[in-house]
């Protein structure tokens, strides 16, 4: 444990009593009561959650805009100013070398805002395939805190005096928070309403006690933000998708702009009509959970494997995603998960599983 990187939050949540786990590479609280209860919380109220471990990337230059297109997928000419797009890094072969989201500042400049495992790897590809653009690793200064849930704006103006009322979703400004101009945006992991907060080392620790004291606030950790996601319908980056992974059968076609000349383009056109599997999510009849590395069957035959699965603390069932190699499924087609021996009704639906309001 001792070899696990912390956050600058750290000594707050061991005081908490919170309990904490390795991942990514950093010793993060994993939950600091009854995870079911953080996740309900956020559904209702407001939540916040330490993402320091996620690393912060900033491009800038007079070329930074024509650079990064090369290294992503999102088309950044068409990025308005103070607008942030989600998008991916891909390799040769258009597996996902992580999922991120872009933020433009100007044409020049740029933070872009990626897995905390794939950190290091992901600042040595944008080294790797810059030319005059300047690239800075902010995580050294920077921490994040994500501000999740229905109250969320009202618990942000009241607490720092910012109005985020003209923040749209996916927008993000510099807003003075203690003194510090800070990077708020209008996005999450959660599928609430909420926001994500970049700050400086400086202030992150007094901003994180500030927002615990408002009784409309709790901290949630790591497990509730894996099953927040999952009701939303979100992919995780390791799990669900990963280098062995494409943007095309993961379903997130949308997230492509082919009007750019990046990394792995060649080798998607290539793929675009030979897509032989299909990530689906699906519901378990019963309370009963899938889990990762489950097999998915249809008709007694053995077409695909679970990726994510847990128990929905809204619906009270079991759900989960995973992949089938039957891209002509549906909503509403039954299939069943086992593993040794133990069998679990489901059905393919639509995603999200749970309504929220962003």
């Amino acid at each position: 444990m001792a070899e696990n990187k912390t956050t600058p939050l750290y000594e707050q949540h061991k005081k908490s009593g919170a309990k904490l786990a390795e991942f990514g590479g950093f010793l993060m609280p994993i939950q600091y009561q009854s995870a079911i209860e953080e996740h309900l919380w956020c559904r209702k109220k407001t939540a916040v959650f330490d993402t320091s471990h996620m690393g912060q990337l900033l491009v800038e230059g007079n070329t930074a805009q024509s650079e990064l297109d090369k290294i992503v997928t999102v088309d950044t000419t068409k990025i308005p100013s103070f607008k942030c797009r989600y998008g991916f890094m891909l390799n040769e072969e258009g597996g996902i070398k992580d999922d991120l989201i872009v933020y433009k500042i100007s044409s020049e400049k740029f933070v872009v805002i990626v897995n905390s495992g794939t950190a290091w790897a992901d600042k040595e590809h944008v080294e790797k395939n810059l030319d005059k653009a300047r690239l800075s690793f902010l995580s050294d200064n920077y921490g994040k805190i994500d501000v999740q849930g229905p109250v969320s704006a009202d618990v942000l103006k009241d607490i720092f005096s910012i109005d985020l009322s003209g923040l749209k979703y996916y927008g993000f400004g510099y807003f003075d928070i203690l003194g510090e101009s800070c990077i708020v945006s209008r996005t999450g992991y959660t599928g609430e309403r909420g926001y994500e907060l970049c700050l400086p080392n400086s202030v992150i620790v007094e901003v994180w006690s500030k927002l615990l004291d408002d009784e409309r606030v709790k901290p949630a950790g790591l497990a509730a933000r894996d099953t927040l996601r999952l009701e939303a319908g979100l992919p995780l980056y390791s799990q669900d998708i990963t280098e062995a992974t494409t943007p095309l059968e993961a379903g997130l076609g949308r997230f492509i702009s082919f009007d750019t000349n990046f990394i792995g383009k060649e080798r998607l056109e290539e793929l675009k009509n030979k897509i032989s599997r299909k990530f689906v999510f699906f519901k378990s009849d019963s309370r009963q959970s899938p889990r990762h590395d489950y097999k998915i069957y249809i008709d007694g035959e053995s077409v695909g494997f679970v990726t994510s699965g847990t128990f929905s603390p809204c619906l009270q069932r079991g759900i989960g995603a995973g992949y089938v190699d039957r891209p002509q499924v549906s909503a509403g087609q039954q299939i069943v998960v086992k593993s040794n021996g133990r069998e679990i009704k489901c059905t393919i639906i639509n995603k999200p599983f749970v309504e929220t309001k962003k």
